[in-house]
C-alpha cells in the first residue's frame, strides 16, 4: 500500500516554473512526516493557514514533498490548499490542472522502525479526510472551533499510551475514526482517546469525530 520508489521529477521545466508560482498553505494544522505515509514519524506540525513550499506530489498516494520553515518532509495532498475563485481548493486531487510535479520517493527507513511492515496493518481510513467533501462543512467548523482540553485530559493520554492503529489519509481535527478503531475512555470526563498514526487524538464520548490532537 505505501510502496518504496525512486525520486525523480516526471514533469517539465515549465510546470515546476507554475507550481513556484502558486501560493500553497495548509488548511488546517498538518503533520510534516519525514516520509510520505501515516506510518512516518511526525517531523513537524505546520499551522493553519501558513505557506509552504510543494517540491511535488506522489502519482498514486495522496502525499507531497513540502519545505516549511526550513524542514523537509512529507504532508497530506489532501489539506495542502490553493486559492481559486475565491475558495480553497486541495492540491493533490487538482495536481495535473495546477501542474504539480509528480514525483516518486525511495524511502529511508534508517530512522523509521514502523515504515518496514506497517502496511498490512492498516485499519481502514480517516472518514471525511478530503478537503474536498469537508470544506465549508465538518473540518471546517471543527478546525476552527475546536476546544481545548484540560492538561489533565493531555496529560492521562500521554501517560496513558494505547496500542496505535494506523489508517490511511492523515490525522485532522475534524476527520473521523472508522469503527475499526477502538476507544479508550479518560476517567471522569466526557472524552474518550485513540493513538491513530502515531499520534493522539481525542474525540467526545459517544463519538467518532477528532476534536483534538495532543501533541
Amino acid at each position: 500500500m505505501f510502496k518504496t520508489l525512486t525520486l525523480s521529477a516526471l514533469l517539465l521545466a515549465g510546470a515546476a516554473q507554475a507550481q513556484d508560482q502558486m501560493a500553497v498553505t495548509a488548511w488546517t494544522d498538518l503533520n510534516l512526516r519525514a516520509g510520505p505515509g501515516p506510518m512516518y514519524p511526525v517531523v513537524s506540525v505546520i499551522p493553519a493557514q501558513t505557506a509552504v513550499t510543494v517540491g511535488g506530489c506522489l502519482a498514486e498516494q495522496s502525499w507531497c514533498q513540502v519545505s516549511f520553515n526550513g524542514t523537509d518532509g512529507w504532508a497530506s495532498g489532501d489539506y495542502l490548499t490553493v486559492v481559486e475563485n475565491d475558495a480553497p481548493v486541495a492540491i493533490y486531487p487538482n495536481r495535473e490542472r495546477l501542474k504539480v510535479q509528480t514525483m516518486t520517493y525511495e524511502g529511508d527507513t534508517s530512522d523509521n522502525a514502523t515504515a518496514g511492515g506497517v502496511a498490512g496493518a492498516v485499519a481502514g481510513a480517516l472518514i471525511a479526510g478530503p478537503i474536498g467533501a469537508a470544506v465549508g462543512g465538518a473540518l471546517g467548523a471543527a478546525g476552527g472551533a475546536a476546544a481545548t482540553p484540560d492538561t489533565t485530559v493531555t496529560t492521562y493520554v500521554q501517560q496513558n499510551p494505547v496500542e496505535p492503529v494506523y489508517l490511511e489519509g492523515e490525522v485532522v481535527t475534524g476527520a473521523s475514526l472508522p469503527e475499526t478503531v477502538p476507544l479508550q475512555p479518560v476517567p471522569e470526563t466526557t472524552y474518550s482517546y485513540a493513538y491513530v498514526n502515531g499520534v493522539p487524538v481525542l474525540v467526545e464520548n459517544g463519538q467518532r469525530q477528532i476534536i483534538y490532537i495532543v501533541r
